[in-house]
């Protein structure tokens, strides 16, 4: 029986530009004419808001924020390392990027083989990289590492280990999709290729092979909303069929987990997302993440209360903006099946930088 590594991470859009852009998602909701200016008034806001908005518009705190995360996305890599295993699984979310009108699979397990992608052109707006139009693919967006529009990266696959996967999964009862190559997205979603590049932060290389293992968190608004930002005035458009329940992404994750014990293979299993995420809080005007419900989680994570997150409903979900975080429900899933201890773990808290992030490392079993 091989080892298995449970690792979490932000794939933070933002932290791939510069200081001067990081706060551009509050910046935009700023903007919305239909949210009252009352709302949008930093004297009405929390202390630590104010404090990171700070005279400058989160200029300042950016640099505090990256900071922080690097930190963590750097501990977690470390923790790869030294783990060196066979194949990274990476659970991830796809917002109106691979997926669109014509699939939107619950579950997709992506068994693709080596591939060359190119960040700053292969990326939609989700991701933070303009498109020019609505269905073609933007390109040559600044970034923090001064890489041009051009730049490729070798990404591995590891086919043979994402078709066990799936056929573990099927074979188990869950009725989950793969896909041999891409359907819409030309690279990898944003979900997992930030995964990559911020755990290659700094540019060392990233030998180790991948399964992108894509679920729909966006469910109700990823078609609707194109899984994005939208003003104000935009919201009550009919909603898509929901995402998985959390139970079944928790459920999920603990098949896979004693999927990949069983493997030849030493595998890490990686949930890619920030936590709550402003722009779908409704109750804070969209202009804050819900912060609490993500301390109410990340304690319950750091006591091993895992049945305080199986018991978490979509509502809940839903009503905090932790969309995303169904990722870090099928990381949990697996964590509790194969009775795996949390050994490190870090909450990077913001107000003002659309989500708060957190980083975790799970000791090997």
């Amino acid at each position: 029986m091989a080892e298995v590594l449970g690792v979490g991470l932000s794939h933070y859009p933002p932290l791939s530009g510069h200081d001067a852009d990081m706060a551009g998602i509050l910046r935009g909701r700023l903007a919305d004419p239909d949210i009252p200016a009352s709302a949008k008034d930093p004297a009405g806001w929390p202390q630590a808001m104010r404090e990171e908005w700070g005279d400058d518009r989160g200029v300042a705190a950016a640099a505090r924020h990256r900071a922080a995360m690097l930190s963590g996305l750097r501990r977690v890599r470390q923790a790869i390392d030294a783990f060196r295993p066979d194949v990274i699984v990476v659970w991830g979310d796809d917002q109106y990027e691979n997926f669109r009108e014509d699939m939107v699979p619950a579950f997709c397990v992506h068994a693709y083989e080596d591939m060359t992608v190119f960040p700053w052109k292969q990326a939609t707006a989700s991701a933070m990289v303009g498109a020019k139009a609505e269905d073609e693919w933007g390109g040559g967006k600044p970034n923090v590492w001064n890489e041009a529009a051009d730049t490729g990266f070798l990404v591995r696959g590891h086919r043979e280990a994402a078709k066990a996967i799936a056929s573990g999964l099927l074979e188990s009862d869950f009725d989950v999709a793969y896909a041999y190559r891409p359907l819409h997205h030309p690279g990898l979603p944003h979900a997992f290729l930030n995964a990559i590049l911020y755990l290659d932060n700094d540019r060392v290389g990233f030998p180790y092979p991948i399964v992108p293992f894509a679920i729909n968190c966006y469910g109700r608004q990823v078609i609707s909303y194109r899984g994005f930002t939208s003003r104000w005035a935009e919201r009550g458009r009919p909603p898509d069929p929901p995402s998985p329940a959390p139970r079944r992404c928790f459920d999920l994750g603990a098949a896979v987990g004693r999927i990949c014990r069983a493997s030849p293979w030493r595998v890490a299993l990686v949930a890619s997302s920030s936590w709550s995420h402003a722009f779908l809080v409704d109750k804070t005007w969209r202009l804050q993440p819900d912060v609490a419900a993500d301390r109410t989680l990340y304690d319950a994570m750091v006591a091993g209360d895992y049945a305080a997150w199986r018991s978490t409903t979509l509502d809940r979900i839903e009503d905090s903006g932790q969309q995303e975080m169904l990722n870090w429900f099928a990381l949990m899933g697996a964590m509790q099946a194969l009775g795996a201890a949390l050994e490190w773990s870090e909450f990077v808290e913001t107000r003002v930088f659309n989500s708060s992030k957190v980083a975790a490392v799970f000791a090997p079993v």
